[in-house]
């Protein structure tokens, strides 16, 4: 029976050892540099279960052996925290360091810039094509509701939830620069303030500009003039659905619509885009001077006066350069 009984507890002791050198095996190809030879995106989709993972991982020449992943990711009892999400893959890295990487969940933070002056329709339009997003956008999108900024998102974020973000930016951004420095007597609400930051974004493209544009417009505000402000007709005409593709016309300034501010005194109707902060600020805060008039000076920026003579020459000295051209 001895022998026997010796035999038994060999083999026991030699699977035990082989058992042991299996395990140690895996973890040394759990801890040490995978095969990934240049750095990747890899996706972890929702729901994928943990041998799946790592059957792709392999698959993909991510890790040394799948079952190695499986064992290492277990005995660390990370399986539940592993999350889901688009990550970037660092070349070389070791099962352990990617298993760490997945449970951190920092995954890839895409971004989507929206430029001042854009309007709803455009805006949609870039969230529309964003990749990355899901779903449909239903929610509905108001001229100048929507703050112009980089927007940063992950794959699989809604495009809903990202148009909600862009609302509570601009209403954000309007509180903050009322509380910095309260409506003028000239602007008698939140509205009044985004109307005419959006006429002044549309205006110019300088920021150095926008708050002397401002000021032009509150002195015309003040002083009971009409704005005059071309952009505005433009909008009356298309209401925001499309580009006016041509000059305006004498035709253009005479027909009034509820935002030809030829045709009327005040604010028009609506906002006529989206304006940035720097716009909304400038209303707030527009540079103190007596020009009542600007117009473009050919170098991409405008000349401005006090007096309609001195407006006019201004229009002759840009209309001779435009014949220039």
């Amino acid at each position: 029976m001895r022998p026997v009984l010796y035999t038994l507890i060999a083999l026991i002791v030699g699977a035990g050892l082989a058992l042991a050198g299996i395990l140690g095996y895996g973890w040394h190809l759990f801890n040490v540099e995978g095969p990934l030879d240049t750095e990747t995106v890899y996706v972890l989709e929702k729901g994928t279960g943990l041998r799946t993972l790592a059957a792709d991982l392999e698959k993909n020449q991510i890790i040394n052996n799948d079952l190695a992943f499986v064992f290492g990711v277990r005995l660390e009892d990370k399986a539940a925290r592993l999350q889901a999400g688009e990550y970037q893959i660092p070349a070389a890295i070791s099962g352990i360091d990617l298993m760490a990487l997945f449970v951190s969940g920092k995954v890839i933070e895409r971004r989507l810039t929206i430029p001042e002056g854009l309007q709803s329709r455009e805006i949609k339009a870039l969230v529309e094509a964003a990749p990355g997003l899901e779903g449909e956008i239903t929610r509905n999108m108001p001229e100048g509701a929507f703050l112009p900024e980089t927007y940063q998102y992950r794959l699989g974020d809604s495009r809903d939830e990202l148009i909600d973000r862009m609302a509570t930016a601009m209403q954000g951004a309007i509180d903050s620069v009322i509380a910095a420095t309260p409506l003028p007597p000239e602007l008698k609400s939140e509205a009044d303030l985004v109307i005419l930051a959006s006429i002044v974004e549309k205006e110019t493209a300088l920021a150095e500009e926008r708050p002397r544009v401002a000021g032009v417009f509150l002195n015309r505000l003040r002083k009971g003039m009409m704005l005059q402000s071309d952009p505005t007709v433009v909008y009356g005409i298309t209401e925001g659905t499309r580009d006016l593709g041509r000059p305006l016309s004498k035709k253009d300034l005479a027909t009034p619509t509820d935002y030809n501010t030829y045709q009327m005194m005040g604010l028009p109707k609506g906002p006529i885009a989206n304006p940035g902060l720097e716009s909304l600020s400038a209303v707030l805060q527009p540079e103190e001077t007596k020009f009542l008039y600007f117009v473009a000076d050919g170098t991409g920026g405008h000349a401005f006066s006090t007096t309609l003579a001195g407006h006019n020459d201004n229009v002759r000295k840009w209309r001779k350069l435009n014949k220039k051209k």
